[in-house]
């Protein structure tokens, strides 16, 4: 068992096709994928994968650090979504996982500096992990409480647990001239972006540029897979309008939902509900086992999404590890660092 960060190597990766294989094999959440940093380093952030070997040279645990530099004294920001990505049945687990995220943490205090580092593990509630330094996060980005559905069961498992209503609303969108399946095309992503303008304005949320969701499905490509319920244009004619569309990034593993949206008439079709369904057996279809909705709140998309299940989860949140004397200054006392938060949100 390992039981001190410093036995530990931590070497930057620069090869992507090698990083996604590690990354997929160790079980990891897709937000530690090549591209998603790709994505962030098209804006403020500049991605940096470490993986973290032992003493032997096997690999324990790999950590994609978005790193942002700040104005002035506060320098620098290292945040680690959904990460450090450790194998869960590895030798010593928990103990590794404790030893990698504190190499993760020093390594980012030696080579990066700055304020500190935000950590969002996708591990669950109550899980151990002894790292110095560390609090709860001043301004987390991604919620803790969310629902993961556990894709292992089957379908009649699965809608069981659902509530009632929600049964009744699959059947119905069902039933309707609706066609569920994979957005393929540039054109067809342009008209999903349209419905996205359409619900950010009905719920008041602020979006990135088209360009921003374009490098998404661009730079994820596979692992950002894009599904829309369609319907015809016109009577007769292919079913070539989207009314409501369900978009992910997917690891081997897990299943995260980034954006989603429907115009009126999926509303009155209730279109989300069917294709949710037909999201949730494309990913069981694919081999993931966790679907995870991307946070729970007291709003209306959140009503929709706890349909879908029994129960929610609570993942164990975000940590904190001040570098500097600068660290409290920046979390409570600049609205930059609310708009960086603000920001990382949006395009999460």
């Amino acid at each position: 068992m390992l039981s001190e960060s410093s036995t530990l190597t931590v070497t930057t990766i620069t090869d992507r096709a090698a990083w996604d294989e590690q990354v997929l094999a160790m079980g990891g959440h897709p937000l530690q994928l090549w591209g998603w940093g790709e994505v962030k380093g098209a804006g403020a952030w500049t991605p940096r994968r470490l993986q973290v070997a032992g003493p032997d040279g096997t690999v324990l645990g790999l950590a994609q650090v978005l790193v942002r530099s700040l104005p002035a004294q506060f320098k620098a920001l290292s945040y680690v979504p959904r990460g450090p990505v450790v194998m869960p049945d590895g030798v010593g687990y928990p103990a590794t996982r404790s030893a990698v995220t504190e190499a993760v943490v020093q390594w980012c205090r030696k080579n990066v500096g700055g304020v500190g580092i935000t950590l969002e593990p996708d591990w669950d509630a109550g899980t151990s992990l002894e790292l110095e330094g560390a609090a709860p996060a001043v301004n987390p980005v991604l919620y803790p409480t969310t629902l993961i559905l556990d894709l292992r069961k089957t379908p009649d498992e699965l809608m069981s647990d659902m509530a009632k209503k929600t049964r009744q609303y699959i059947r119905k969108s069902e039933r309707e001239d609706l066609e569920f399946r994979p957005v393929t095309t540039r054109g067809e992503l342009a008209a999903c972006l349209r419905l996205y303008r359409q619900t950010a304005e009905r719920a008041g949320f602020g979006l990135h540029e088209d360009s921003y969701y374009e490098r998404v499905f661009d730079e994820l490509g596979e692992h950002s897979p894009v599904f829309a319920a369609f319907a015809r244009s016109a009577e007769g004619g292919p079913h070539d309008r989207p009314v409501s569309f369900v978009w992910f990034a997917a690891s081997a593993r897990t299943s995260f939902e980034l954006y989603g949206g429907m115009d009126e008439e999926g509303q009155r079709l209730r279109a989300n509900y069917g294709l949710k369904w037909y999201a949730i057996n494309a990913m069981r279809d694919r081999g993931v086992v966790r679907y995870d909705v991307n946070g729970l709140l007291n709003d209306g998309i959140s009503t929709f999404k706890r349909g879908f299940a029994s129960h929610e989860d609570e993942l164990v949140g975000s940590i904190d590890v001040p570098f500097s004397m600068w660290y409290t200054a920046w979390n409570k006392g600049l609205p930059t660092a609310k708009k960086v938060v603000r920001k990382l949100r949006g395009g999460s």
